[in-house]
């Protein structure tokens, strides 16, 4: 069921990130293979070098795992760039408008106490 899910959601998220998508796609199909077949994931361990099948789809899932964690990571870091970049920017042009007034006032008093 948790497979199936991941696959329909890869399926919709495949415009926003393809390649993600597609290797969701193939991990979940993968995986659910292997469910239904588990004789063929111990083969494929046996010829990985890892003893039994369910050992192998743990470790391919703590792979993943890592990976999806990483990048996370990677998008929250952007993120958090851009938002110091925003408030600089923010920063910057609020000090420059304050500038100018102070700058306005000295040059124009009358223009000022009209307001």
């Amino acid at each position: 069921m948790l497979l199936t899910s991941v696959a329909v959601y890869a399926a919709t998220e495949r415009r926003r990130s393809p390649v993600v998508a597609l290797l969701s796609i193939i991990a979940a199909a993968a995986g659910l293979y292997f469910t239904w077949t588990p004789d063929h994931a111990t083969q494929v361990a046996m010829w990985a070098g890892v003893g039994r099948g369910v050992d192998l789809v743990l470790y391919i899932w703590v792979c993943i795992s890592l990976i999806v964690l990483l990048n996370l990571h990677l998008k929250l870091r952007r993120q958090m760039d851009l938002v110091t970049v925003m408030a600089r920017t923010i920063a910057l042009a609020e000090a420059r408008h304050r500038l100018s007034e102070k700058a306005d006032r000295r040059r124009f008093p009358e223009a000022v106490r009209d307001r």
